[in-house]
């Protein structure tokens, strides 16, 4: 088991964005009041006094969409600077990320995650629920304007949908032959949509890679990151292409990883609710950060005998009550 040292840290569970494979088709979403989340000065103090003595030295923002939480630059900035901060990172969906990611970088934010699901304006609109022409457009123009400020590596973020985007898996990768960019395609998961997966199914990440080693070859590669992607590239690239393969091959030995959701219930693993622990009612009732340091340490030895999901009969069985924007990508 490797040692767990990378937070995953939800900020809201609200998006501008309701993509297909993140909330449930034509259902209303329940969010949590603005007072049930953490808040910048509780998510400093987990931060600091809490994971960083346990061990964590690599903190991602997420959401839901977290550029669209109050004073996210100020709270950057107090993280990034940090002595235990090694690596700070952000995944966004790119809406917002043109006007901020100039204050962003100078925040001291270095690697960034966009979601692009597709190159087609039509299929975006489809995929992010979004009916504006321009979405595709604006989140086009923020990965540009983060490319220019200075981000690196800069990943975008495929989830495969069979019937959807899978006809673009060739389109996209071509994106990282000229472009210092790091394509990661995502195995599609039954996370709060499983209607939409059982009629779509999922696309393995052995398939994908196969449609592109018969266009152009692959080779290994390596690219800077925390998380559980199989690297490769196709030869004479400037960038790298990313596997995200928590569906067909089990990676629990290697992951290092747990998640904070926005309401402060830390979860050491994103498709098993198995163990999760109530770090904001810790906090608010007043515990010492020592006890609450006890609490993560015997989560963490939890963590070990976790398996991220049970097979029967071949066929992936799940049960979650939470979404993927609630509970933090």
């Amino acid at each position: 088991m490797n040692q767990v040292d990378y937070l995953r840290i939800s900020l809201t569970d609200r998006c501008n964005f309701r993509c297909q494979y993140c909330m449930p088709v034509g259902e209303k979403i329940q969010y949590q009041p603005h007072p049930e989340l953490l808040s910048n000065d509780e998510v400093l103090t987990l931060v600091r006094d809490v994971f960083a003595p346990v061990g964590f030295k690599h903190f991602r923002l997420t959401g839901g969409e977290p550029l669209i939480r109050s004073n996210i630059v100020n709270l950057i900035a107090e993280i990034a600077r940090l002595p235990s901060t090694q690596d700070l990172s952000l995944t966004t969906n790119g809406w917002l990320l043109a006007d901020m990611a100039a204050d962003l970088y100078s925040a001291g934010l270095r690697r960034i995650n966009i979601s692009l699901d597709s190159l087609n304006p039509a299929t975006f609109a489809k995929i992010t629920g979004r009916s504006t022409k321009d979405t595709w457009d604006k989140v086009w123009c923020g990965i540009q304007t983060a490319h220019q400020v200075g981000f690196d590596p800069l990943k975008l973020n495929v989830v495969v949908i069979p019937g959807v985007n899978d006809g673009e898996v060739l389109e996209l990768a071509e994106l990282s032959i000229d472009r210092h960019w790091h394509i990661r395609f995502i195995e599609f998961m039954p996370i709060g949509n499983d209607a939409l997966f059982l009629e779509k199914g999922w696309i393995d990440s052995e398939t994908i890679r196969g449609q592109i080693r018969d266009q152009w070859g692959l080779e290994s590669a390596q690219v800077k990151g925390n998380g559980p992607a199989d690297i490769f590239q196709i030869p004479g690239a400037k960038g790298t292409l990313g596997f995200i393969s928590q569906m067909s091959e089990c990676f629990c030995d290697r992951c290092n990883r747990v998640r904070l959701s926005a309401d402060g219930w830390l979860r050491p693993c994103l498709l098993n609710e198995t163990g999760q622990l109530d770090l904001k009612t810790s906090l608010r009732q007043g515990l010492s950060v020592t006890t609450i340091q006890e609490q993560v340490s015997q989560l963490l030895l939890l963590k070990q005998d976790i398996n991220y999901k049970e097979r029967e009969s071949g066929s992936v069985t799940s049960s979650y009550s939470r979404t993927m924007s609630q509970i933090g990508g």
